[in-house]
């Protein structure tokens, strides 16, 4: 479905980042990894990929908590793999403190990583998307980008204002073959969110079961995780024909968070 096209995912060493690089390497697309781990690590995912599916497959660690990484990533594609055709800003952190607690550092870090880089991976790779008039923009929000949390202050922020940034990039973009939109994702069993459970277990002397049902139960009305291959596939979707006239949107794939 996506042969001859090309794919810059950020953030996409793990989790669901890598999620998405699998399902659009799976139909055919080039792709640009784009994360931090180990480097032997990197590289059997990186060779693992193209081996399976028979595409062209590169990394490039750049640090996108500066806009010359950020822009440093996309021309690496352009150069490497000739172009970017497909854009996916799934690159993000977190930290969990009251706003008045709140490290004005750990502010800044969020923002930059969860918003800022999107703005930067966008502008650089959207001039080129217009001349070859083509283009699939996918940013990975939150159900925190349509609904808040305590103590999330920055996530919530970037989130909602990465929404917000998808709106207007498709507006911009409208008349042309170029789509740009969001998914929310509610709870997802990353290494990241798995660690948040155990981390929970502990403090409330409760077993991991107990405070992973806890945990989904809270917020998540279907007591079951987004998987990192259900999100992949809403990005194939989104990268398809069929997608063609859907822009400006925010998918939520959060198992009724945001219906309550």
């Amino acid at each position: 479905m996506l042969k001859g096209l090309t794919a810059v995912v950020t953030g996409s060493t793990s989790g669901i980042g890598l999620g998405i690089a699998t399902a659009l390497a799976a139909e055919g697309a080039d792709i640009m990894l784009n994360g931090f781990g180990d480097p032997a690590v990197i590289e059997s995912l990186r060779a693992g990929l193209a081996t399976e599916f028979g595409v062209q497959v590169v990394y490039n660690g750049a640090d996108l908590s500066t806009a010359a990484g950020c822009e440093a990533l996309v021309e690496d594609a352009e150069e490497r793999l000739g172009k970017v055709d497909i854009l996916v800003n799934n690159a993000g952190i977190q930290h969990v403190a009251r706003v008045e607690n709140f490290p004005v550092e750990r502010w800044d870090a969020v923002i930059s990583i969860n918003l800022s880089s999107a703005f930067h991976t966008m502008r650089k790779a959207l001039p080129g998307m217009q001349k070859r008039g083509f283009g699939r923009i996918i940013n990975i929000a939150s159900a925190h980008g349509l609904v808040a949390s305590a103590e999330k202050s920055a996530y919530v922020a970037a989130k909602h204002g990465l929404v917000g940034l998808t709106k207007v990039v498709a507006l911009e973009n409208a008349e042309s073959p170029i789509t740009c939109n969001a998914i929310c994702p509610g709870w997802v069993l990353t290494p990241l969110v798995r660690a948040q459970i155990e981390a929970r277990a502990r403090t409330e002397g409760k077993s991991v079961a107990q405070a992973e049902r806890e945990l989904l139960i809270e917020k998540q009305p279907s007591a079951r995780f987004t998987t990192v291959e259900q999100l992949g596939a809403v990005a194939v979707f989104l990268s398809s024909p069929g997608a063609a006239n859907i822009t400006g949107a925010s998918l939520p794939v959060d198992g009724g968070w945001v219906a309550r």
